[in-house]
């Protein structure tokens, strides 16, 4: 048996509970141990620029965020089960990295 970690990161945190959960419904008709989702911290990036594009006028800020949100599975699974897992419909908004160990 190996063991595989696989680490997701999205925008969307709705796209990314749904793979996790596919993935754990895999491992549990399976049998196999599974460590996870552990969510790990949010990286959350912020700009602020400013509202008037010449300089005149009041001091006034826009400030916008982007949120990436990130999850830690470990599997303990053969070749069958790691298989299973990767043929998975993963959404374009999600990011997989799978490490094998």
């Amino acid at each position: 048996m190996s063991k595989a970690r696989i680490r997701l990161e999205s925008q969307n945190c709705a796209d990314l509970d749904a793979v996790c959960n596919q993935i754990r419904d895999i491992a549990v008709r399976a049998g196999v141990e599974l460590k996870g989702p552990v969510p790990l911290p949010t990286k959350k990036l912020r700009i602020s620029t400013r509202k008037t594009p010449c300089g005149d006028g009041s001091d006034t800020y826009e400030k916008w965020e982007m949120r990436i949100h990130k999850r830690l599975i470990e599997i303990t699974a053969d070749d069958r089960i790691m298989r299973e897992v990767m043929r998975i419909r993963i959404p374009d908004s999600v990011h997989v990295e799978m490490t094998l160990g």
